[in-house]
């Protein structure tokens, strides 16, 4: 079964489904310093910033924080996207996007500031070749990091790393106690 087709659950601390009996996390409130982290990252220059994904709306309420232009928020959960809607109520310079980010990518303005961060993402693998589309020149992008080195998935050139000390409840997805957090520029 896919993962949009999942039936999530929603507490105060965490993102889950099962899978065959089995918890499976995606996204937890541990990824806090990570998420704020994100946010000083991508709106450092302000301007219009793009996030791949709402979760549980931390990232989101970071960003809001900061002196923005416009935040556009791509989700295609359908059980997280009315969530993202509730959550943008009043904010006039939030768009909520449904759906999937790599099928209305070419639709997309470009950004000063990106943050990709999704759970199940059948697109993924296209991140990395559609990362300079979105993004204007001199703007910065950060994505969730899995690694647990000074690496990225993605395989995108030329990016640096800050460390981050953290610690992880239980979960699926991410166990170290270092979070990498990269940082790119166009």
């Amino acid at each position: 079964m896919s993962y949009l087709d999942q039936t999530l659950t929603f507490t105060n601390n965490k993102i889950c489904y099962l899978e065959n009996d089995v918890e499976l996390q995606v996204m937890m409130d541990w990824e806090d310093s990570i998420m704020s982290a994100s946010a000083v990252y991508i709106c450092q220059n302000g301007g219009d910033i793009l996030e791949i994904g709402f979760g549980m709306g931390i990232s989101a309420g970071y960003i809001q924080s900061h002196s923005i232009t416009s935040h556009t928020i791509i989700e295609n959960h359908p059980d997280v996207i009315p969530k993202a809607q509730a959550w943008a109520q009043g904010k006039p310079n939030i768009t909520i996007i449904n759906g999937s980010w790599y099928d209305i990518k070419n639709s997309l303005s470009t950004y000063n500031g990106l943050f990709y961060d999704t759970w199940g993402d059948d697109d993924m693998d296209q991140f990395s070749s559609s990362l300079s589309s979105l993004i204007k020149p001199e703007g910065i992008a950060t994505w969730w990091n899995n690694e647990p080195t000074a690496t990225n998935f993605y395989n995108i050139p030329n990016v640096t790393y800050d460390t981050h000390n953290v610690t992880p409840t239980e979960n699926c997805y991410f166990n170290s106690t270092t979070y990498y957090l990269p940082k790119w520029q166009h």
